[in-house]
């Protein structure tokens, strides 16, 4: 059985990285489209996308917003397109490559059957998978996992992982107007939400490369948020209990 597969890439200012990561993912066997989310990049992003849907008709997708509106809002309007089309699996990753693409073939084969609902590219399930990190920032993202378990049961090693793939069914599920953050914080609320929905989340061995060209977009503020987000969710989901979305997308 054929399924419908859509990864989607937000950017801003990937100029370098852009070309080589469509073509990377157009060249994937198993029929891959490709949804870029450009938030106004001035260096160019954008139109280097365009002249490249010349050459992969029907398969690459561009949807530019005004200004740089955060990475969460770019995936809450690129899932609500992907449902709106009838795609059967969604794709998250980066533009940079510190995710590989050719692991986006493993994070499908791991959910296509339905044992599992959403599979996550994980850097911390067989150890820790880092590469050309400071050791401050691996530390800081392998705590930042071992907090939001400690804080929420969110029984996930990657917590904060942005390489995922979710079966079509999750995304209808959530309510994906209510989710909140739009920083990092944005990947642990949708694990959690994925998760007290009751779907299956399974974590796929990753190797994580740090970007060696372009600008990495992590802030003092994006860490925050997830920090105090966190505790947030916790609190949520004690005085307002998780339910599924019955009333189609919103």
């Amino acid at each position: 059985m054929s399924h419908r597969k859509l990864v989607i890439i937000p950017t801003y200012n990937e100029l370098e990285n852009i070309s080589d990561m469509v073509q990377a993912v157009m060249g994937l066997a198993g029929d891959f489209e490709l949804l870029i989310i450009d938030d106004g990049s001035p260096d160019g992003t954008g139109a280097i996308v365009k002249s490249l849907q010349t050459s992969y008709p029907q398969r690459l997708h561009l949807m530019e917003r005004e200004g740089k509106l955060g990475l969460g809002t770019a995936y809450i309007a690129g899932f609500k397109w992907a449902l709106e089309r009838s795609y059967d699996f969604i794709f998250e990753m980066d533009c940079d490559f510190s995710h590989d693409p050719k692991d986006l073939i493993r994070l499908y084969e791991a959910v296509k059957d339905r044992a599992f609902d959403l599979a996550i590219g994980s850097r911390y399930i067989t150890g820790v998978n880092v590469v050309n990190w400071p050791m401050g920032r691996v530390l800081m993202s392998y705590f930042a996992s071992v907090y939001v378990d400690f804080i929420t049961g969110l029984p996930v090693k990657d917590a904060t992982a942005g390489f995922k793939c979710y079966h079509r069914s999750v995304l209808e599920g959530i309510k994906l107007d209510e989710i909140k953050f739009i920083g990092y914080a944005f990947q642990i609320e949708m694990k959690f939400t994925t998760w007290k929905l009751g779907f299956k989340i399974i974590e796929v061995p990753i190797i994580f490369t740090d970007r060696t060209k372009g600008t990495s977009k992590m802030s003092p503020k994006i860490f925050k948020e997830a920090v105090l987000g966190v505790i947030w969710m916790k609190i949520k989901s004690i005085f307002s209990p998780y339910k599924l979305n019955r009333s189609g997308l919103t």
